[in-house]
């Protein structure tokens, strides 16, 4: 259950990262976790079967009138010690989860359980460890070197994957008359990963042309179950639930295909892996690294993202695809081709990209568990966060809060062109804020910056080809399924 503490309790004020102005009222945090097993039980089915994930977290707000609140997250029994959290749903209150100083990112990525490090060679891996541990340090400072020096074959190594992409992407509509792009940007997501960090096409490994791709999804699904709801109709939910939700998949299930991405990468991205160990990483752990940053973080959240970019510029409509299609073509005519200058003269399509991260971020959590006692604010009151409470943020609502972002709901292509720039500091999707730069002391993602130049890219490439299209939108396991049902060329 919770302790909550009351508004007129006199309380040593901590120290607030948001700087909380002093008239709003001292709040007792509300909600609960219910019996012990029992509450975090309940609390799991209203999130995957009763209520679904959006509407768990919006009733919560409704009922207790509040976007600070306590309750239980997934997955709960067996899999997580401790499933009690603060949930934080506005733009404000989500800033404390970027302060390393009061926010410990030990173990949390996943939120409340973590997989074994059975997938990761036995090694935590950089993005488990906190900023105060001396590994992060050496880790992320090492991966941010290396994409500093890899960023000439950005454009050109993404250029050349994609043209695969376009080319499948045409014959399938021709033939079937209509193509999958998620399958499609799947292959083409993990061929430039690949390409980018080993300077080598996955074909000439034992992974093949497409074999990659399903082993590293193969890989994701047994360290992220515990937070899918597979929504099969004929499969009883407490079958679901017990098979997903209860106990962590065996690594030994996937122990080959594993074994075989992990010698791809440490056979082919020998450059990188000898730079590693002259910083005195060794080998495979600087190699199971590698693995986790091309596979979960890099080809992960382009395969998440890459779909909803897609998604949102179809349901956008034809007069913003005319924009976009005008802006591209006049740029890249003025530039005299695809460069790094280029994409920053691109105004609305750099709003777009930023819009599409804001209204389906493809890290939709962020957790963290508090160092000392810290007073945070919402709009409009002030909350104590108790040391060793664990915090949980759900991006996807936090980045529509009404109060910083008009009609929020929407997809507004427009909505960051000119001074309303400025209101990118509240897109939250990369464990940070948007102008916010990746570091060794922070937490944000260290290709934050390659991701949403890779999303201009996508639009830049895809409107010098393309006038229009349409597509139809489902749901998969973690985001959208794209299927393209038209495609008008250039004219």
């Amino acid at each position: 259950m919770s302790s909550p503490i009351s508004s007129s309790t006199a309380v040593k004020q901590p120290s607030s990262d948001n700087s909380p102005p002093s008239e709003l009222a001292l709040r007792e945090i509300p909600g609960g976790y219910g019996f012990p097993f029992f509450g975090p039980i309940k609390d799991r089915l209203d999130y995957y079967y009763s209520q679904g994930e959006v509407e768990f977290f919006r009733s919560r707000m409704k009922k207790f009138n509040s976007t600070v609140f306590r309750c239980n997250m997934p997955p709960g029994p067996f899999l997580a010690r401790n499933p009690q959290v603060i949930c934080l749903l506005d733009a404000i209150s989500f800033e404390i989860l970027f302060d390393n100083s009061k926010i410990e990112k030990k173990n949390v990525l996943d939120g409340t359980y973590m997989p074994s490090t059975a997938f990761t060679g036995g090694y935590r891996t950089c993005a488990y460890l906190d900023p105060s541990e001396p590994n992060h340090a050496v880790l992320k400072g090492f991966f941010l070197t290396q994409l500093a020096k890899l960023h000439s074959k950005f454009i050109p190594g993404f250029r050349q994957s994609i043209s695969g992409l376009f080319t499948s992407l045409e014959e399938e509509l021709s033939d079937k008359g209509k193509s999958n792009f998620n399958a499609l940007n799947d292959i083409m997501s993990f061929d430039f990963v690949f390409r980018l960090f080993c300077d080598k096409n996955p074909s000439e490994t034992p992974l093949g042309p497409t074999g990659g791709p399903k082993m590293v999804d193969k890989w994701l699904f047994f360290q992220l179950h515990p937070l899918m709801s597979l929504g099969l109709k004929y499969v009883p939910n407490l079958l679901e639930d017990l098979v997903l939700h209860t106990f962590q998949l065996p690594f030994g299930l996937i122990k080959s295909d594993y074994k075989k991405l992990y010698s791809s990468f440490f056979n082919s991205a020998g450059p990188i892996l000898d730079e590693a160990e002259k910083i005195g990483i060794k080998r495979d752990e600087a190699c199971h690294n590698l693995v986790f940053l091309a596979g979960f973080n890099a080809y992960g959240g382009m395969k998440a993202l890459f779909p909803a970019l897609i998604k949102w510029v179809a349901t956008a409509g034809e007069d913003i695809h005319r924009r976009l299609a005008a802006e591209i073509r006049a740029v890249v005519k003025e530039e005299g081709g695809v460069s790094t200058a280029a994409l920053e003269k691109m105004c609305l399509t750099k709003s777009v990209v930023y819009e599409v991260l804001r209204i389906e971020p493809p890290v939709p959590y962020q957790y963290g568990k508090a160092k000392q006692d810290i007073l945070i604010k919402n709009h409009d009151s002030n909350f104590l966060i108790k040391k060793d409470e664990m915090i949980f943020g759900y991006q996807p609502i936090a980045t529509k809060d009404s109060k910083v972002f008009e009609d929020p709901e929407n997809f507004v292509a427009d909505r960051f062109l000119s001074e309303r720039e400025k209101l990118i500091k509240y897109v939250y999707w990369s464990n940070g804020r948007e102008t916010d730069d990746p570091t060794v002391d922070n937490k944000q993602c260290p290709g934050k910056d390659l991701v949403v130049l890779l999303s201009r890219l996508m639009l830049v490439e895809f409107f010098l080809k393309y006038d229009t299209f349409s597509v139809e939108i489902g749901k998969l396991l973690l985001g959208s399924l794209v299927t393209f049902k038209s495609l008008t060329k250039a004219t």
